[in-house]
């Protein structure tokens, strides 16, 4: 999950129960980051999505919220 959503913890968590599955929490200015992301791939200064989705992960905390 990704955008102001993952704010809410209770949200996050009840995502997790929900589906069974981990969640995994990244950037709240996912929209920003995807932006700049673009930005950098049409100027040759990222090679490409897989490159920028690295950076981005590398640049930021994801918080992983296990299903209880």
């Amino acid at each position: 999950m990704v955008g102001g959503g993952i704010q809410d913890t209770l949200l996050c968590q009840l995502s997790a129960n929900a589906t069974g599955l981990p969640v995994y929490a990244g950037p709240v200015e996912a929209t920003v980051l995807g932006n700049i992301a673009a930005q950098l791939i049409a100027l040759g200064a990222v090679k490409d999505v897989a490159e920028a989705r690295a950076l981005i992960r590398a640049s930021f905390p994801i918080k992983t919220y296990l299903p209880e």
